[in-house]
């Protein structure tokens, strides 16, 4: 699965640029809120049906392959629509990602399941970390390539090359995880009511305490983590002037340093160290909204991006591993799906909040807002004990 992570980090890479293409096209604050959200939407729905029919399912990776692929093409479709169209250029292009959000969710829980998998508990660590630390140099070297471009052709023309040239990661993403080989799955073709199967995961939840607390606690950072978000751009643009090359070195700097921060945290997360991981990480991520807001220039706004790629790293990781480590393990797939419906909810509400607090009172208090939340999370985070070993015996 490690090779998946070129194709993906082709992608991802040109991925930087789509809320500032939007931007350049005009889009008002909302649809830059709704870039992040709409697509949540579907996964609160959709996110736990879909984890009972990949528990139904012998073979899941089809089904990711195929997933994959549809949404990295969504790049190449967000730069084919000026071709077509003259007028509403960004309402267009917030819908194709809208319509992402079915294959998205079906993506995002067959991987994680695919990843515990193929690595088990001992490996899936080191396994997230090398897949994630290679599409994070391929997306870097992705993000200075096009940089160039944006800066040597003209505007729409520029963006499009950018998205239209993404096609050849979704074909590589595509070959190279359709490969992936995993045992046969058991399953049953018992299909149940879906209010009969929210009942009886809640009555299983009540003894799954440390998938519960890990729930909460992550729900309410990821708030932080995710208000921001469509903020960062805006701030970049309208409030820093940020040229075409410099949101590049940002974004260059940032994924280079996480993709090196991989290795670091993986290896301070063993031994039984993952909770002293996740509360370094966690608490040192709050502070980027923060920074950003109190930066009128672009040059520190690089260090900031390294420090957040930095911490983010470490969160990645061990939300990964406590996730897979929490899960019941008889119905892994179905409990991937409720703390992914968990992540939509935040994905959905989150930044249409950040946009709207910033078109309100403005843009720098939603930032600092991002780091309340952020710090928030932390510390329900640390009173719950999430991360601490389960107790044996």
């Amino acid at each position: 699965m490690s090779a998946e992570g070129i194709g993906i980090g082709l992608a991802l890479g040109v991925g930087t640029f789509l809320p500032v293409f939007l931007l350049r096209l005009g889009a008002s604050d909302l649809l830059i809120g709704l870039l992040t959200a709409m697509p949540s939407l579907a996964g609160i729905l959709l996110a736990i049906p879909v984890g009972e029919f990949l528990a139904r399912q012998p073979h899941i990776v089809p089904w990711y392959s195929r997933a994959r692929l549809s949404v990295l093409s969504c790049y190449v479709l967000t730069g084919l629509v000026p071709f077509f169209f003259t007028n509403h250029r960004p309402e267009a292009i917030i819908l194709i990602w809208a319509l992402a959000a079915i294959p998205q969710i079906f993506a995002g829980v067959s991987l994680t399941a695919m990843m515990g998998a193929v690595a088990g508990p001992r490996g899936r660590l080191a396994l997230a970390s090398q897949r994630w630390s290679i599409f994070g140099l391929v997306s870097a070297l992705t993000i200075v390539i096009a940089g160039q471009v944006l800066r040597r052709l003209g505007f729409p023309l520029n963006y499009q090359v950018v998205f239209i040239s993404s096609a050849v990661g979704a074909i590589i993403s595509y070959i190279t995880s359709s490969r992936v080989q995993l045992p046969t799955t058991e399953v049953t073709t018992t299909r149940q009511p879906i209010g009969q199967v929210l009942r009886q995961h809640l009555s299983v939840l009540r003894g799954s305490k440390r998938f519960l607390r890990f729930t909460a606690g992550q729900f309410v950072f990821r708030w932080g983590l995710l208000l921001p978000v469509p903020l960062f751009p805006i701030y970049w643009v309208r409030s820093v002037h940020a040229s075409d090359a410099a949101i590049s070195a940002i974004g260059t700097v940032q994924t280079v340093v996480t993709m090196a921060a991989y290795f670091l945290w993986t290896r301070a997360s063993r031994r039984g160290k993952e909770r002293r991981v996740l509360l370094v990480s966690s608490l040192g991520l709050s502070f980027y909204p923060l920074l950003t807001a109190l930066t009128p220039r672009v040059e520190p706004l690089v260090l900031w991006a390294a420090l957040a790629g930095f911490f983010a790293a470490g969160v990645n990781l061990v939300f990964f591993d406590v996730l897979l480590s929490t899960c019941p393990a008889e119905r892994q797939t179905t409990y991937i799906g409720m703390y992914h419906t968990t992540v939509y909810i935040a994905g959905l509400l989150a930044p249409v909040v950040g946009t709207a607090l910033a078109s309100a009172v403005g843009i720098v208090p939603a930032l600092v807002l991002g780091t309340a939340l952020r710090l928030a999370g932390f510390a329900l985070m640390a009173m719950l004990g999430v991360g601490k070993a389960e107790p044996v015996g």
